[in-house]
């Protein structure tokens, strides 16, 4: 039994621990790869480079291992052949290449292929060329064929050991040839994870709900740096080596492993995440989002059931895709000072802004929007094979359908971004309440396009949701006033940050105003003023500081705002380098701007380039809100669990919720409160009322109460 084969079964019945880290990530199957390590070891070329190309899933080899395993007279190349585990890959590849041979009945080819020519001749011995010897041995006058003769009753059997190598060479390359085209099986984009990857690897993958290649590489391109972090025992060594195998077989597969994974996100341009999906059609396995998409012609509309002549058109849309765009563009859009920052936050400043450029630059309300129209879209061409314009009742009601119970292949997490192939336009079956939405956002969509004379009817018209689509506001989601009290005694407690004070000053601001999200951090220090009013009926006048917003569909209104919470914003005006007084502030502010010690907090962060004066994002804000709820509610739970889970449950809009229904509760007008929450309905405002409900409840608790002492 030869060493080798020693050491494979050794290997096998005990495998020691640094053995164990450093096994192949792969399954023993002959693919490309191992046909072009062989050949280079055939043709004595240096292995730790072929080994690096070819075979990097079967684990590093490091330095030092290397060099244990070495001879100090030979070669490096030769060394780096030598190591144990190099010869373990090859003798079984030999062994494996032997038997296909001998399954082909190529008897002869069996036994040329195990052969090692490492051991026909010296190995590293160096003969001089014929012009070499002949300058050397003052043959230059000589005829080539007495060179030639001299040449071999010097070397004598040295020649014929390297004529004989080199026929046994070109042999054994013709062989591997003849076997790699009948036995190298390719790597497919369709094949299991289990039919090229190491069992434990592929079981955690399928765990992971990623069964072919195919699927894997989509989430190696999907996630980019640091995909594998979610998944248990797959580090990064193990990481690069199945990329690595990957990018080997790219050109079976199909599709390869992008550039953009060895680059952090932060890191990466607009360009090259737009570059990760390109432009295609879309089909049941390959959804893009609306920026992608191709709508193939004979769906795209231009022919549809129910277009109107383009002469009488309104907009200049000639296709369905285009009347979506027209009709996503006629919603209100961002500013064009946070476009500017948020392609500043995209690293898009270089690139030259595409006729699809907007579509990355949306609103609140043109990204609700967006998706209800796209989820559609690509319904209807992939589901239904109609195009938009051809839609009639019949498919409005399946679409409902599909709503509440979307396939799997059409959901993913929401963390999924939308330059990533393992985007998906749904999370999941969508609740009676989105599925209201999604129907009132397309009837909104078909009335446009009917206003522009894009198209004859509406087929949403008539189409409602189910019943249970149709609750009442939750008007739970707000927070007692013994629950408020915590908190603000939390808030004052907190480190003295720019995060913190920040916090301090947009908590009770919301609280005080009631104002949405969006709108709070919209606001600058041009839109708070100091209002002298007449009090009605007396000469006495009411004074205070009111704000003006902007809410939904661009409709403004007036706020009060107490004192104590402008005085606080001036603080925080302050600390930021500005007026303590907004009334002395001559360029607009913020009121809610960036952190302005993240430098000296966190030096080793990325530095933030926007300016004390610039406004914050909505999702900075809501992420701060909360992490800040939730290490309440971990505090609370200890004296109260049911109001830590509330707590922790908490958001930005439950700071509106709780405005309302506190003002309610203490006798403030209903009026009031709707011209305060700018709610377009004095019934909308009527949900929040809850004293009542609260009388009630305690009215029969205390009966019951009674009625158990009995």
């Amino acid at each position: 039994m030869t060493t080798d084969l020693v050491l494979m079964q050794a290997e096998a019945v005990a495998p020691p621990a640094r053995a164990r880290r450093r096994r192949s990530v792969t399954r023993r199957h002959l693919h490309r790869g191992h046909f072009g390590f062989l050949r280079a070891i055939v043709q004595g070329l240096h292995a730790r480079p072929m080994w690096e190309r070819y075979l990097a899933e079967e684990g590093e080899i490091e330095a030092e291992q290397e060099a244990a395993a070495a001879s100090e007279e030979e070669e490096p190349a030769a060394q780096f052949a030598r190591h144990p585990k190099v010869r373990r890959v090859t003798t079984w590849l030999r062994a494996e290449l032997r038997a296909a041979a001998g399954r082909a009945e190529r008897f002869g080819m069996a036994r040329l292929v195990h052969l090692d020519l490492g051991q026909i001749g010296r190995p590293g011995e160096a003969l001089p060329s014929l012009e070499d010897f002949a300058a050397e041995a003052g043959l230059d006058g000589f005829s080539q064929a007495e060179q030639l003769e001299a040449y071999r009753g010097h070397f004598g059997r040295a020649v014929d050991r390297e004529a004989k190598r080199a026929s046994l060479m070109r042999r054994q390359l013709e062989a591997i040839d003849w076997l790699e085209g009948k036995y190298a099986q390719p790597v497919l984009a369709a094949d299991g994870c289990r039919a090229w990857l190491a069992d434990a690897l592929a079981q955690r993958l399928e765990e992971a709900g990623v069964a072919t290649l195919g699927q894997l590489i989509d989430r190696i391109n999907g996630l980019g740096t640091g995909w594998w972090r979610a998944l248990p025992a797959i580090g990064a060594g193990k990481a690069r080596a199945i990329e690595a195998f990957l990018r080997q077989h790219a050109e079976t597969l199909g599709k390869g492993v992008g550039e953009h994974v060895a680059v952090a996100r932060r890191q990466r341009y607009a360009h090259e995440l737009a570059a990760v999906v390109p432009r295609g059609l879309a089909a049941a396995d390959t959804l893009v989002p609306l920026d992608k998409l191709v709508v193939p012609e004979a769906l795209d509309g231009r022919l549809g059931a129910f277009r109107l002549p383009q002469a009488r058109c309104l907009i200049s849309a000639h296709n369905d895709y285009e009347a979506v765009l027209s009709w996503l563009r006629s919603k209100p859009g961002l500013p064009p000072d946070q476009v500017a920052r948020l392609r500043e936050k995209r690293r898009d400043l270089g690139s030259v802004p595409g006729p699809l450029d907007w579509l990355h630059y949306l609103s609140h309300t043109q990204r609700a929007y967006r998706k209800e129209a796209e989820r559609f879209l690509l319904w209807a061409i992939v589901e239904r094979q109609k195009p938009l314009s051809s839609m009639d009742t019949d498919d409005c009601l399946a679409y409902r359908d599909f709503l509440a119970a979307p396939p799997a292949h059409w959901c993913a997490p929401r963390s999924r971004e939308r330059w990533s192939p393992i985007w998906r336009p749904f999370e999941g079956p969508l609740t009676p309440r989105a599925q209201a939405y999604a129907l009132t956002v397309l009837g909104n969509l078909y009335s446009y396009l009917n206003e522009k004379n894009y198209l004859g009817g509406n087929p949403w018209t008539g189409v409602r949701p189910p019943r249970t689509a149709m609750p009442a506001m939750d008007v739970g989601r707000s927070l007692s006033t013994d629950q408020w009290q915590f908190v603000t005694r939390q808030l004052a407690a907190l480190p003295p940050t720019s995060a913190n004070q920040r916090l301090q000053v947009a908590l009770p601001l919301l609280y005080s105003t009631g104002l949405r999200l969006a709108e709070v951090v919209s606001l600058t220090t041009a839109d708070l003023d100091w209002v002298s009013l007449p009090r009605p009926g007396t000469r006495e006048r009411e004074e205070a500081w009111w704000l003006t917003v902007l809410g939904k569909r661009s409709k403004v209104r007036r706020v009060p705002v107490p004192d104590g919470v402008v005085a606080a914003l001036g603080r925080y005006l302050a600390a930021r380098g500005f007026a303590d007084d907004p009334r002395d502030q001559r360029e607009p502010v913020a009121l809610l701007g960036h952190a302005t010690d993240t430098a000296e907090r966190t030096p080793w962060g990325k530095a933030d380039t926007a300016g004390a004066a610039a406004s914050l994002q909505p999702g900075t804000l809501y992420k701060q809100v909360k992490r800040f709820f939730q290490a309440c509610a971990r505090d609370l739970a200890l004296v109260d669990a049911r109001g830590a889970q509330r707590l922790a449950e908490a958001s930005t809009h439950w700071l509106r919720h709780t405005h309302i229904s506190h003002g309610l509760a203490a006798g403030v007008p209903i009026e009031v409160m709707q011209q305060n929450a700018g709610h377009d309905s004095l019934a909308t405002t009527t949900r929040y009322v809850t004293t009542e409900d609260a009388r009630r409840a305690a009215a029969l608790r205390r009966f019951f109460e009674q009625g158990d002492s009995q």
